[in-house]
């Protein structure tokens, strides 16, 4: 009980909520991996654990808002404002020194005036939403060098289900200067068809409301020298089924009445990315990173972000946060009535169109060795809450396209040792 009373009054004192990039990504970029706000985990370890038996857990939260004026849902014009308000907890328990139980959960409440307008009616049904997501997994220490892992789970709102697994594996060289790893995981959805409302009682628009996804990615870890660290992940994913979203409206040159977007049943994705970490004097690092993206769809990108992470003194560091992103469109979109009835396939949805974006942001991290608050854990002897590290971060996301978005976020790490 003191624990859910120590996260509650956290929450409460940062007055902030934490985002997850799938429901995000479904609102305002679910066709495009390209260009999204930096979703990274907020916590790191940032020292080495007690003991085997120490019981980690992660409280992320934040708050999210964004406006623009190319919404998918009216056919690439009017309103895009959102916010969005998510709550996760991520827990490790070790059973034995090898064998640790990772479980997670949490929810994104979203309230769109976008959505509003599948209905055409104020205040509708599709105005605010929820989505519950949860998963189950656990890692296993082969030996010193190799660990492996899987994970089950899902998700579920109004329209839309999910369920997902994964498998991970991970390997050191024996000097550790280098590692290796491995993860693959399938997503199997389902959409509820919700139509606009002037299209509704026309039959089935679609044809099919499944959707499957299946990702793969290898990165290999080098320290360089005593000053630098660089990493290169190669990933691939490939996607098949419904992968339009059946309430975004596309409007035609020759006729009035819109159709519901349509796009192919199946798209590869194929990002590489390159982390070049290097700590230039005691107190100031630089953590570079550079991805470049391609898909079938026509959409290729490029993506650079910097942070400087300055040390305050031991236990606080700022860290100010700069990310550019270009990319080019899609051969399946065009803006607000300048598809044709002759084309195949057709979308007005803004994250497949041509566009630029910069994020600008700061983050504050505190984790001192010792922890910032220590309190005895009931009816026992020894074990004790320890609140290991806070980390709080504001940015702000500009798009050429005329979107803006802010969004504060804040982790928590707690020990149980």
């Amino acid at each position: 009980m003191q624990l859910i009373i120590l996260s509650i009054s956290l929450f409460l004192l940062v007055l902030c909520q934490d985002i997850k990039a799938q429901v995000i990504n479904r609102l305002v970029g679910s066709k495009s991996a390209t260009d999204t706000l930096d979703q990274t985990e907020i916590m790191q370890s940032v020292y080495e654990k007690p003991d085997w038996k120490t019981i980690d857990i992660n409280f992320l939260s934040s708050y999210y808002n964004q406006d623009g004026n190319n919404a998918a849902v009216t056919g690439g014009i009017g309103t895009e404002l959102l916010t969005d308000f998510t709550q996760k907890i991520i827990v490790g328990v070790p059973i034995s020194p090898r064998l640790k139980l990772n479980v997670d959960g949490g929810y994104d409440y979203y309230s769109s005036a976008s959505t509003d307008n599948i209905d055409n009616i104020r205040s509708s049904d599709s105005s605010s939403d929820m989505r519950v997501h949860g998963n189950i997994g656990a890692s296993y220490d082969i030996s010193a060098r190799q660990s492996v892992g899987f994970r089950l789970g899902g998700s579920g709102e109004y329209d839309y289900t999910s369920i997902n697994g994964g498998l991970t594996y991970d390997w050191e060289s024996k000097t550790r200067n280098t590692a290796l790893g491995f993860s693959a995981q399938a997503f199997i959805d389902k959409w509820k068809f919700y139509f606009p409302s002037e299209l509704r009682g026309q039959g089935r628009l679609l044809p099919t409301e499944n959707r499957q996804s299946f990702n793969a990615s290898i990165s290999i870890a080098q320290v360089v020298n005593k000053k630098m660290q660089l990493a290169v992940q190669l990933e691939a994913t490939y996607m098949k089924g419904l992968l339009s979203t059946p309430f975004h409206r596309v409007y035609f040159q020759e006729q009035n009445l819109p159709k519901v977007e349509r796009l192919p049943s199946s798209r590869l994705k194929i990002p590489i990315g390159v982390r070049v970490n290097s700590y230039l004097t005691d107190w100031l690092v630089s953590r570079f990173y550079y991805r470049y993206y391609w898909d079938n769809w026509g959409v290729n990108g490029h993506t650079a972000s910097l942070e400087l992470p300055i040390k305050m003194n031991r236990f606080i560091s700022v860290y100010p946060m700069y990310r550019y992103h270009t990319q080019s469109g899609s051969e399946y979109f065009l803006p607000y009535k300048q598809h044709t009835l002759d084309r195949q396939y057709y979308t007005s949805d803004y994250d497949l169109s041509s566009l630029s974006s910069h994020s600008v942001g700061v983050g504050l991290s505190i984790a001192p060795s010792a922890g910032l608050a220590r309190i005895k854990v009931p009816f026992t002897r020894q074990s004790s809450i320890v609140i290991s590290g806070v980390d709080l971060k504001l940015s702000h996301y500009m798009r050429s396209t005329g979107l803006k978005a802010n969004i504060i976020s804040v982790g928590v790490k707690i020990e149980i040792r």
